[in-house]
């Protein structure tokens, strides 16, 4: 199943290793959940005051049946975020955390709180 990836580009030239970075982290989320119906993938450079020093912060929106997955992190508290690659590994890691806990819940497997 092919999901419809949206990559947006904010304060930043695209860049097709990225985009491929992207897809790769994309695929690893579908073989984990087969039913996410679109992906959504904003990667915003906020600051471009000077060479180094700019972190990169990355925003995923997944939509799977029953729910939308929204990954961000406050990108001025981790300094390894000054790597694209870094950053987007660290959101897709946090998006297939919620994802697994998303089927879990819609297993039953997790006990909810009235």
């Amino acid at each position: 199943m092919t999901v419809p990836v949206t990559i947006t580009f904010r304060s930043m030239d695209s860049s097709a290793a990225v985009e491929a970075a992207i897809e790769r982290g994309v695929a690893r989320l579908v073989g984990s959940h087969d039913r996410i119906e679109r992906c959504e993938v904003v990667i915003d450079l906020p600051h471009r005051h000077g060479r180094q020093g700019n972190i990169f912060h990355v925003e995923i929106h997944l939509a799977v049946p029953h729910r939308l997955i929204a990954v961000s992190a406050d990108p001025d508290l981790n300094h390894a975020h000054e790597d694209v690659y870094v950053a987007i590994g660290d959101a897709f890691r946090a998006a297939r955390r919620q994802l697994q806990d998303h089927i879990r819940i819609q297993r039953g497997e997790v006990k909810i709180h009235a």
